[in-house]
């Protein structure tokens, strides 16, 4: 059976390729189950540094595969096939200890909002636009919201789960959900810009880094500071910071950026 999601590893990126484009990368049983598969690959190879979720076709992706949803009530079915994976799905992409870049091929509704705020970082075409659908089909943005509402401001995300408006790559970048909006003929080299900054990044410090980023605002300032004094304290002497200082030192580069990246 052909694979609804590709991989690609080169340079210390691992590229994960969302390959459904008759119903636009929707989130089907197979999708679902393919990407799983495409995520674990790349957390479990020591060569992924960095990993970039894209799509093919005009889509991004157009949320949950309605035709699969369609249930017979006298049925009794208690769950719907889109949650069947996707929340393993969410959290592998938000806790991943490797940075993830979304990649967005072009536009996104409903549940493909969710894997784009999932991930650490969101780069779309100024061209895309963006709707949180569900409440136009008598549903709720529900499991999305859990990485959705760590990312949109409390206002923007009421007006958007609220009405179902769609709104443009410019104002997803000021309410949060974008990291950049940039031309089309532009979107390759910033994703490649961003992968390169990230693969000089000690894979140790970045994984630490991304969990500070997440929790630390939700610490009080003292505690904040002590934990934070013991952390730097700890990094500074670990194998992988001394590297980092005599590398720094010798003007090389570090041995974990990867050979194709190894410029001064």
């Amino acid at each position: 059976m052909t694979r609804l999601v590709h991989k690609e590893l080169a340079n210390g990126v691992a590229t994960i390729t969302l390959d459904s484009p008759p119903n636009r990368n929707a989130l089907s049983v197979r999708l679902l189950a393919d990407l799983e598969d495409r995520l674990g690959w790349a957390l479990a190879e020591p060569e992924a540094r960095v990993i970039v979720l894209t799509g093919t076709g005009p889509v991004f992706c157009s949320g949950a595969d309605l035709k699969e949803q369609r249930v017979e009530r006298a049925s009794g079915a208690a769950d719907a096939p889109v949650t069947a994976s996707f929340p393993e799905i969410l959290a592998l992409l938000w806790e991943s200890p490797k940075p993830v870049i979304c990649r967005l091929n072009g536009t996104a509704r409903a549940g493909g909002l969710g894997l784009v705020a999932a991930c650490d970082f969101a780069i779309a075409p100024e061209t895309a636009s963006f709707a949180f659908t569900e409440v136009r089909l008598g549903v709720v943005p529900a499991m999305i919201a859990v990485p959705v509402l760590r990312r949109l401001h409390s206002r923007a995300a009421a007006e958007y789960f609220l009405t179902g408006e769609v709104f443009d790559a410019a104002r997803a970048v000021e309410i949060g959900l974008l990291t950049r909006a940039v031309p089309e003929e532009e979107l390759d080299a910033t994703v490649a810009r961003y992968a390169g900054m990230l693969v000089r990044g000690g894979p140790e410090s970045l994984a630490i880094t991304k969990r500070l980023v997440r929790d630390l605002p939700g610490v009080s300032f003292e505690e904040g500071l002590r934990r934070m004094a013991a952390l730097s304290a700890q990094r500074f002497t670990s194998e992988e910071g001394q590297e980092g200082i005599a590398a720094f030192m010798a003007k090389r580069p570090p041995a974990w950026v990867p050979p194709g990246e190894r410029t001064p």
